[in-house]
């Protein structure tokens, strides 16, 4: 491109938010000339690796009021834009453009195809349907604030633009750029990270999972409730991944070394004791290393007895008390030594961003900058896995076009 060619509305981020962003403002406008700054040499790749390569679209929650509670940051922000862009409007977005979405048991939402591809397929269609300009390998270098909208020096040369939608994620260089435009930026943590746990009792069993585990991080007030993955470097899944979305900052400051107390049963240790007692009894003669409970994995089970102090022949029967309280101190009360974390798949998720008073959330535009509007992870919102990062995406994307040309 030419330097100093101009466009009335430019994307910086050629990502899920900034596809979005741009085509519905082109389907709602298509006498503006949009265009998309991609600083790769191909875009939505955070599309692409969703979900295991599925694409989770969004999540199966339809009451605003509940949806937001899976946002650490943005609860109370996202409420009203909520009620103008929910998921039935997404899911009803993609079937309009012949994109059909199904619900898992879970309630995680994904293409039918099973592909992320299909989403993509989906965006650069109608991208070039609405004629939105995608210009690849466009690294933005600096904005200015021009007295008619914006001058954009890229890796490619200068462009010019009424109005600008920044949609490029978590991008430390974008947040140094509108740093100094003066938004206030919130530093960036990890939010969705796996534990890593070296504990002899889930050494050599990756791939069990506990279904319906209480997890709570000692010395605060954070525990989450679901299901629970052992994995070879420590644990995962949603018990887990909900802590590290809802704790970032806490355990930021602790360096990610802490103590997590586990409830594999979600009983008390006194219920579980009688819960033994009634079993003592009944198995009498079953050894206890090969009698998994509680629908315990019995991998796990064995892992845990073993912890108990418990001998592998032992049976039921000659039990002792002392036995019997190690074991239920085990099922309820488990405590484990988290030393770091480790990247949840290929995603990565970052609490931080353009701070959430800078904007206005009727239209998404910068209360700092007039015709600058920020959209998806480049603010400081960010949710539990399952979708719902997506679904701020979408929503803050739809809004913002919505809002742009009035």
């Amino acid at each position: 491109m030419k330097s100093d060619a101009y466009k009335d509305i430019i994307i910086i981020g050629g990502g899920a938010a900034g596809f979005f962003a741009a085509i519905n403002i082109a389907e709602q406008h298509p006498e503006l000339s949009v265009a998309i700054l991609e600083r790769g040499k191909e875009g939505l790749q955070k599309v692409k690796i969703s979900g295991g390569g599925r694409c989770n679209v969004t999540h199966a929650e339809f009451i605003p009021s509940e949806l937001v509670l899976n946002y650490p940051r943005g609860e109370k922000e996202l409420l009203g834009p909520f009620h103008s862009f929910m998921t039935g409007d997404t899911i009803s977005w993609f079937e309009e453009r012949g994109v059909e979405l199904k619900i898992e048991e879970d309630g995680r939402m994904f293409p039918i195809s099973n592909s992320s591809q299909t989403i993509i397929d989906c965006f650069l269609n109608e991208a070039k349907k609405h004629k939105v300009e995608i210009l690849y390998n466009h690294s933005l270098k600096s904005i200015e604030v021009l007295d008619a909208g914006f001058e954009l020096a890229t890796s490619q040369g200068n462009l010019r633009c009424r109005k600008v939608v920044m949609a490029t994620g978590s991008n430390p260089k974008v947040w140094k750029l509108l740093k100094d435009l003066g938004h206030k930026i919130i530093e960036p943590v990890p939010s969705l990270f796996t534990f890593d746990i070296k504990d002899e009792r889930i050494k050599g069993i990756p791939g069990v999972v506990a279904n319906n585990v209480e997890v709570k991080v000692l010395g605060t007030n954070l525990e989450s409730r679901g299901p629970l993955l052992i994995t070879h470097v420590g644990m995962s899944a949603p018990a887990i991944l909900k802590l590290s979305a809802f704790g970032a900052l806490v355990l930021a400051r602790v360096n990610y070394n802490f103590k997590i107390e586990i409830n594999f049963i979600r009983q008390t240790q006194e219920e579980c004791l009688e819960l033994l007692k009634a079993l003592k009894l009944e198995f009498a003669k079953k050894t206890i290393y090969n009698s998994a409970q509680f629908n315990i994995p019995k991998r796990l089970w064995k892992k845990l007895i073993q912890a108990s102090n418990i001998d592998e022949t032992e049976r039921w029967a000659d039990i002792t008390k002392n036995q019997l309280e190690a074991i239920s101190e085990q099922l309820t009360q488990a405590v484990f030594e988290v030393k770091g974390k480790s990247t949840f798949k290929e995603e990565f998720v970052t609490a931080g961003g353009v701070d959430l008073k800078n904007i206005n959330f009727k239209t998404f535009e910068s209360k700092i900058v007039p015709n600058l509007y920020c959209v998806g992870e480049v603010i400081n919102v960010d949710a539990v896995t399952g979708g719902f990062n997506f679904q701020n995406a979408w929503t803050g994307a739809y809004i913002a076009a919505k809002s742009i040309w009035r």
